[in-house]
């Protein structure tokens, strides 16, 4: 081997680590120059998230508030890409990395745009605030939407890889500064977050409720980090000094700015009760490690410094990090060293992303049933109709935090495009919502009874679940139940009534439904999430066959959502896959295809000094080309005792053409081996361990669904 291959790119590497430390020492340099300058009311304005400019110093007006959940959001024309829950589903890093790129490079385009004009308004920066990588620990959560699921190695995966893609891989510049939000053990119930004091294990903390935060800082070096509403342990989460001093910055070397979320430092004094004034709120939160509030109580930082609560050094300390973000985004003054400088507005609903929602699109569309191989429907069919509400409105695939694009295709759009043109498509809403309308025959029960084949779309929508304040029928955004609303299965009831077979549903919405009625009725079940502004041409490229469906479900649908826990229990007992023992109708990574992958040859070896090697041999035995997902769970001893029943340590989608075999292999390392204890430290037990590869969590109801399932123990 050619030893220059080898020591030439290193020779560079160190090179150019060497000057990204020059320049990034020089920036703090600078940072330092700057805050110098500032008066002490400039220095108390740059705190809070909308800043006036300092023309003295170049520095113009910045709003920190900016979303880019799955596209940039709320500031006009961009690519909408589905909802987290859904690229979760798709378990594809690499293509989520893909979609944070696209954003970012959206973003910088339109922020030059904004600049031109003067508009330093409020969602045209740079400082985006996501990704949300909480655990969906209840399907009643109505931001459950904006996770990757509940998961927390695919959550931390998933996530890591969207900073990635959007910060860039400049060794000093952001191309944005992403954000891990909310920080932390948040995830419901909206209606008592504010004043809500949760009290984890310390087990659940470290093996649930931290993981995705401590990949994002260690491994996808994360920017920045918002606190959450709730209390942790009696201190608020955007104001602990727990959460933000000793774990955040001490433990895990945290480099970047904390902002609260939005009203969270009101909160330390009008929710929890912890201070008495907006004063004391301030100098909590400055104190514990926040360095930007999203609100309004650091107009009261003048009175903290005046009752000594709070010392200038307090104020330059907070400062620093929040001037150092701006620096690398290259926006505090300005800098003709940022490679971002000039992105082009031709980038904004490109070809490109257009292209790749489709894509992620596709990929996250989860098949739950295929009875009788009524899918995938023959393009030539006779007859065809399309109902349900949710099958024409553009608002059924956009979730929330979601930016306006130029073009929607819609389910029944999709769908259209995909038939003949001697096929005979026909489409009414279907549901009759209380007094909807006057005329009481609905018409649409027959017609869906008369075709070959009936497509429902049928769920939830924004209007039905989201965040604390979006949904207008529900608990604050939450739900009280899984189910799916009456009216709409009052209509699927009465359609079968009529219609035997060749009946398909279509799944929306963020979270899990009980489909145990709708599995009963439907030859056909499908979850499409919110899948984004190209939702309808991915749903008619699968219904018709030109893509193979491979989403897998990031989250247990349960079998009653009766028989969960109490929502405001923030245990995990009884939760997701690594805790439920029954109550599971569609397992955790569930999802089938048009064909069937066969696994065999596991191989696994294991050393307590490096961690794990397994093996499995793939095979498609379809006719059609597939992405597989083989997922790895581990049992530590003791499981289900001192341990999760099992945990996923390694994923990957693998592409198979018909016939094919392929030997696929994991190297988990030593770390993913080991097991919380009370305590919340990690420790690898002695014993035999149980590796599993699957297609799904291995449980009683896999077995039941034919899922493919592979074990081996292991002693370490």
């Amino acid at each position: 081997m050619n030893k220059n291959i080898l020591t030439v790119p290193l020779a560079l590497s160190m090179a150019t680590t060497g000057l990204a430390q020059e320049r990034l020492a020089q920036m703090e340099q600078q940072a330092s120059e700057i805050i110098a300058k500032m008066t002490l009311e400039e220095k108390f304005a740059q705190l809070m998230n909308e800043t006036p400019g300092i023309p003295r110093l170049g520095i113009e007006p910045y709003d920190w508030w900016n979303e880019g959940l799955h596209g940039v959001g709320r500031d006009g024309r961009a690519t909408v890409f589905p909802q987290p829950i859904g690229l979760g589903a798709s378990f594809d890093a690499e293509m989520v990395r893909e979609i944070g790129d696209a954003i970012a490079t959206e973003a910088r385009a339109k922020y030059i745009v904004a600049r031109r004009n003067k508009n330093y308004s409020r969602y045209t920066g740079l400082t985006f605030w996501s990704p949300n990588v909480n655990i969906f620990r209840d399907p009643r959560w109505g931001r459950g939407m904006e996770t990757w699921g509940e998961d927390p190695f695919l959550t931390g995966t998933m996530g890591t890889a969207f900073v990635r893609g959007m910060q860039g891989d400049d060794p000093v510049y952001l191309k944005v500064a992403a954000c891990g939000k909310h920080f932390a053990v948040h995830s419901g119930p909206e209606a008592t977050r504010h004043s809500v004091n949760v009290e984890p294990s310390k087990r659940d903390l470290w093996e649930t409720y931290l993981p995705a935060f401590e990949m994002l800082v260690k491994e996808g070096k994360v920017e920045t980090i918002m606190g959450a509403y709730n209390r942790v342990y009696g201190e608020s989460a955007s104001g602990s000094k727990f959460l933000l001093t000793d774990v955040l910055r001490q433990q895990w070397g945290f480099k970047g700015h904390v902002v609260s979320d939005c009203g969270a430092v009101t909160d330390i004094h009008g929710g929890h009760r912890l201070a008495k004034t907006a004063a004391e709120a301030c100098a909590i939160a400055i104190k514990a490690g926040l360095n930007v509030e999203c609100g309004s109580s650091f107009r009261a930082m003048k009175e903290a410094l005046d009752r000594q609560l709070l010392t200038v050094d307090d104020i330059d300390r907070a400062l620093m990090p929040l001037m150092m973000t701006r620096l690398k985004l290259g926006i505090l003054q300005p800098d003709p060293a940022c490679p971002y400088n000039h992105v082009g507005e031709e980038v904004i609903g490109s070809k490109e992303h257009i292209a790749l929602a489709r894509k992620a699109a596709v990929e996250s569309m989860v098949l739950l049933k295929n009875e009788g191989g009524v899918l995938p429907i023959d393009k030539n069919i006779h007859t065809l109709f399309v109902a349900g509400a949710g099958a024409a409105d553009a608002f059924w695939l956009m979730g929330n935090y979601f930016g306006i694009s130029d073009r929607y295709c819609t389910y029944l759009q999709g769908i259209v495009s995909k038939v003949s043109n001697g096929t005979a498509v026909n489409y009414r809403p279907g549901v009759l919502e209380n007094m909807a309308t006057r005329n009481r025959i609905n018409w649409a029960v027959d017609e869906a009874a008369g075709a070959e084949k009936t497509i429902i779309v049928m769920g939830n929508n924004g209007n039905l679940e989201g965040e604390e304040g979006e949904a207008i029928d529900s608990e604050r955004g939450d739900r009280d139940n899984i189910r799916i609303p009456e009216s709409q299965m009052n209509f699927l009831r009465q359609v079968c009534a009529l219609k035997k077979s060749g009946i398909i549903v279509v799944l929306t919405g963020g979270s899990p439904v009980d489909v145990r009625e709708v599995c009963r009725l439907a030859d056909a079940v499908v979850m499409a999430w919110y899948p984004g502004q190209e939702g309808g041409y991915a749903l008619g490229d699968l219904l018709f066959g030109d893509e193979n469906f491979s989403g897998r479900l990031p989250v247990t649908f349960p079998e009653d959502g009766d028989r969960l826990p109490p929502f405001e229990d923030y245990s995990m007992q009884g939760r997701t896959y690594k805790y439920m023992t029954d109550n599971i109708y569609f397992p955790f990574g569930f999802g089938l295809s048009y064909g069937r992958v066969g696994y065999d040859n596991l191989v696994v070896k294991a050393d307590k000094k490096t961690g794990a090697s397994v093996t499995v041999t793939l095979k498609n035995n379809g006719t059609k080309a597939v992405a597989e997902t083989p997922q790895v769970y581990l049992s530590a001893p003791g499981a289900g005792v001192s341990a999760p029943l099992q945990q996923l340590v390694a994923f990957r989608r693998v592409q198979l053409e018909p016939g094919q075999s392929l030997d696929v292999t994991f190297d988990i390392p030593l770390e993913r081996l080991k097991t919380v204890q009370e305590d919340g430290t990690r420790k690898l037990l002695k014993g035999e361990y149980t590796v599993t590869v699957a297609s799904a969590a291995p449980c009683r109801r896999s077995v039941e669904l034919g899922v493919s399932v592979l074990s081996s123990q292991v002693k370490l």
